[in-house]
């Protein structure tokens, strides 16, 4: 029987990656980032979309040859058609119409959050549905009910901010540089995660809201500083651990809701935050006390990447669900 080979490309934000799944298990997946976003505080879309171009060819190249593959060993083609970046996602969506029509093989268009719900059963032969997914990134914070991969309910979302950025404007507002969730991770393993408190923000159902605690988090700091200009540099690592905790809390508290209500007990967490080392220790906790099966994805796999993708196209490639080349990105849900 003729193993099945699909190519993906991810080009959501600021990542240009591209894998390569053969028989369901992934034979390369490659990332390039694009580190000059540091120096300019966030991710420019127009810089962004640019060194996608300069990039994709090297890195699908790079993800064939990984694989030992050739182009000629492909049966689909599969992308990122959204929601992200938009001009990302041209870059993306144009690169992958085109090996499609010039292979003349099918092109499988993927939604980003559907791929990031189902990252943990990359590998994996045979997934447990029904399941929770908690989704948090830089862009997008939801939980959703998984019926099957094509069966996606979204329970709860953000009704502003994403917990990702959250993270990163609090992180700049102490002075830390761009991505800033992962460096208050680590500024945290020193901190008192109780040193400092900040309200709760309330939000009818299971919906989430991050823009007040950063306010909250603006004020606190700005606060502070008046009294003692050094303030952050004494208490940095109590600072970080302080609001990691809050933050965190909010994601969980949430997702207890959630299951209390659906009685389900498989829950699946996926998104660049969900490599957070306090979350993944406060879900494993959480996870004895109410007898819940946790899976998390490799943190090379939480991030955005092409093998979720490439993972979920395999599902729908088995279901013939291909795109027609007129398929249009869309940057939001």
């Amino acid at each position: 029987m003729k193993h099945i080979t699909i190519l993906a490309i991810e080009t959501s934000c600021d990542d240009t990656s591209a894998s390569i799944i053969s028989d369901g298990i992934i034979q390369s997946n490659i990332i390039s980032s694009q580190l000059n976003h540091t120096k300019l505080g966030g991710v420019v879309p127009e810089i962004a979309s640019r060194e996608h171009q300069k990039n994709i060819i090297f890195i699908v190249e790079k993800a064939l040859n990984e694989a030992n593959k050739r182009k000629k060993d492909l049966d689909a083609v599969a992308f990122t058609n959204g929601p992200g970046l938009l001009g990302s996602l041209l870059v993306g969506s144009s690169f992958a119409k085109s090996f499609s029509y010039g292979l003349k093989i099918p092109l499988i268009a993927v939604d980003h959050i559907s791929a990031h719900a189902l990252s943990h059963t990359i590998n994996q032969k045979n997934p447990v549905f029904p399941f929770i997914s908690l989704i948090v990134s830089g862009g997008h914070t939801q939980v959703v009910l998984v019926q099957s991969y094509d069966n996606i309910d979204i329970i709860g979302e953000t009704r502003d901010d994403a917990v990702g950025e959250a993270f990163d404007k609090c992180a700049k507002i102490i002075g830390l540089d761009y991505p800033g969730g992962p460096l208050i991770d680590k500024l945290s393993i020193e901190g008192d995660e109780n040193k400092f408190q900040f309200p709760n923000t309330k939000v009818p159902d299971f919906d989430f809201s991050f823009s007040g605690i950063k306010t909250s988090f603006l004020y606190f700091i700005r606060d502070n500083l008046k009294k003692d200009n050094r303030f952050i540099e004494k208490n940095l690592h109590h600072i970080s651990a302080s609001i990691q905790n809050k933050l965190i809390d909010m994601l969980i508290d949430n997702l207890l809701k959630v299951t209390s209500k659906y009685n389900i007990k498989e829950i699946s967490i996926g998104g660049g935050v969900a490599a957070n080392s306090l979350l993944r220790k406060k879900i494993n906790f959480i996870s004895k006390e109410n007898n819940w099966n946790v899976y998390i994805p490799k943190i090379s796999f939480c991030t955005d990447n092409a093998a979720m993708i490439a993972n979920y196209a395999n599902f729908m490639f088995k279901d013939s669900k291909f795109s027609d080349i007129s398929v249009v990105p869309y940057s939001r849900l």
